[in-house]
């Protein structure tokens, strides 16, 4: 039985998986080149995980892209990669819809350039109807900008009246304010490139994530080792706050 075989025979498969995607400049670095020659890699390997994810039923996968604080990299290294993602997005979008993945954006859409914030916004139109795996980029996407929004919502609400008592703000119902509003937390988050820190990425939802890091740089993030970290989340326990008796009644 290969690793697919023993993942796939084990059902507790995680229903959320999320990506801290790192290493590309440092892969391409190691190797003599440009930083922009790992981010073009990094895009393979974006392809072999959504089509291995789509291959073991996993429902939701959110891609850490870009990062609010990635604004503060050089401006040629930023360009391009706007560049990459139009060019990885038209490339893409037909074997999208071909395997039934539904695309959505979490992060800040305003300070993307016009034409890629138009490209991402056809790619999802155009995937709205996808039955299969969900697809969440975060793109100019940050935790903490994240909640300071939804507590700027809340406080608008509350102003407008639409919030009668702050006691009507639960942990639940805040959720309803984030850009992942129904959409389960991450069961498992994934770092490649050997960092351990999750890098202002999915703070609130990651309160109960099982963490997964790998020295390995995104470029050569395989199949098999996605599934490794599956096998990893398959043998840990996941207790929220209970005893490891309560879970196995």
């Amino acid at each position: 039985m290969n690793i697919k075989e023993e993942i796939l025979a084990n059902s507790h498969l995680p229903k959320h998986i999320a990506i801290i995607m790192d290493g590309n400049g440092r892969w391409a670095t190691n190797k003599g080149v440009d930083r922009i020659y790992g981010h073009k890699e990094g895009v393979e390997t974006v392809r072999r995980i959504l089509e291995a994810c789509g291959e073991i039923g996993i429902s939701y996968l959110t891609l850490y892209t870009f990062s609010i604080e990635n604004w503060n990299r050089p401006q040629k290294e930023i360009d391009f990669l706007m560049n990459l993602m139009i060019d990885a997005i038209s490339n893409e979008t037909e074997n999208l819809i071909r395997n039934h993945v539904k695309v959505n954006l979490i992060g800040n859409k305003k300070d993307l350039p016009e034409d890629t914030s138009r490209k991402i916004d056809q790619l999802i139109n155009l995937t709205a109807s996808g039955d299969g795996l969900e697809l969440f980029l975060a793109i100019s996407y940050s935790s903490r900008w994240e909640i300071t929004e939804a507590a700027k919502k809340i406080a608008l609400e509350y102003k407008e009246g639409k919030i009668l008592s702050l006691d009507m703000i639960s942990q639940s119902n805040f959720s309803y304010y984030l850009t992942t509003k129904n959409t389960p937390d991450p069961d498992l988050i994934i770092r490649t490139g050997g960092e351990i820190r999750l890098s202002n990425f999915l703070l609130w939802q990651a309160a109960y994530s099982e963490l997964y890091f790998t020295e390995k740089y995104w470029p050569d993030f395989q199949k098999e080792d996605l599934y490794l970290a599956i096998r990893d989340y398959q043998n840990r326990e996941r207790r929220f706050g209970k005893t490891g008796q309560q879970i196995k009644k």
